[in-house]
């Protein structure tokens, strides 16, 4: 769920909570195990880069949950229907090109364009607490997530050994030495660490004192919410492969999540609302869901030596990026509803 989910329009609702304090709280925190048990595997790499792989398979099974939303809910696809309908070939060819000039290239950027869609959903995630006491701290809590993630990255760039890295990943030491070449770019990322560390505590604390000016009205579930933002962006610091993959994983289970609460909510006439309008139906969809993901990932990993496979997770994870941001608009009343909104 991207950052375009924000409409910055007052709403109290009923309840604080998106699913539950207790759920809510979790779902803030479903990094934790993930980073911990990787961290603690740290030296097994086999058994490092099965739990990863188990990671980037959850990732890669709700990437597809997007193109549902769309072309299953006819009101979405008037509203951009050019896009909709060209964005699918667009994005295939692109991918092509790309990954017949460099495969590093494409991984790169597909990671920056992850790194910045996850905590735009985290984001996206604040501003729905946000709305639901009416606060309009939106324009102070983008700017702060954004100069935290750049702080994490730089601390990665600046203070951890990329090599060994690479070598607990189990690629060989050809790979780590080409990753050592970034080694002349340490001294920019440390300035650029410190930096951003000081300029993020500094929106920090002002952030905090707008959420106190708030009384009564402040929303503890967007603390908790935001404290938990914090901890996994210490988390890539304190160890980057572990970080990441409780940052994938908790994106793949939240977007699970508020999928789940928009689907079990709304009443509107789209095919996908009435397809899982009871919990039978929903349960029955999403056997048949992951069923189907299962069923594509078993039939196309061992294609081309993978790159069906590679191609399928950067093919349906550029549309999941690009889609999301019109999907969940609270401008459109069923969508702001089916949040509580």
């Amino acid at each position: 769920m991207h950052a375009a989910v924000v409409a910055e329009r007052p709403a109290v609702a009923s309840s604080r909570w998106l699913h539950g304090s207790l759920a809510d709280t979790l779902l803030g925190w479903c990094f934790l195990p993930v980073a911990i048990v990787v961290h603690q595997l740290g030296p097994n790499v086999a058994a490092v880069q099965m739990v990863v792989a188990g990671v980037y398979l959850l990732s890669f099974a709700h990437q597809p949950l997007t193109l549902g939303l769309v072309y299953g809910d006819p009101v979405q696809r008037a509203a951009h229907r050019k896009l909709y309908r060209w964005a699918p070939a667009v994005a295939a060819v692109a991918i092509l090109i790309g990954l017949s000039v460099s495969l590093t290239l494409v991984a790169a950027v597909a990671v920056l364009w992850n790194a910045e869609h996850t905590l735009m959903q985290r984001y996206g995630l604040m501003r729905i607490y946000g709305r639901k006491v009416g606060d309009q701290n939106g324009p102070l809590e983008k700017p702060m997530l954004i100069v935290w993630l750049i702080a994490a990255v730089a601390f990665i760039g600046a203070y951890v050994d990329l090599g060994d890295l690479v070598l607990r990943l189990g690629l060989d030491e050809t790979n780590a030495k080409g990753v050592r070449l970034l080694d002349p770019l340490r001294i920019p990322a440390q300035i650029l660490f410190w930096v951003s560390a000081v300029v993020g505590v500094a929106l920090a604390a002002r952030w905090w004192r707008a959420e106190r000016a708030l009384g009564a009205n402040a929303s503890r579930a967007k603390h908790v919410y935001t404290l938990g933002t914090a901890a996994l962006l210490v988390a890539v610091m304190i160890d980057p492969i572990a970080g990441v993959a409780g940052y994938i994983a908790a994106h793949a289970i939240e977007y699970y999540a508020v999928v789940h609460r928009s689907l079990r909510t709304r009443r509107d006439d789209a095919p996908v609302a009435r397809l899982t309008r009871s919990g039978l139906r929903r349960t029955a969809v999403y056997a048949g869901y992951f069923g189907a993901v299962a069923l594509f990932v078993w039939a196309t990993v061992g294609m081309l030596d993978g790159r069906v496979y590679a191609f399928a997770i950067l093919f349906f994870g550029a549309l999941h990026i690009l889609y999301d941001g019109f999907v969940w608009k609270l401008r459109r009343p069923h969508v702001a509803a089916s949040l509580g909104l």
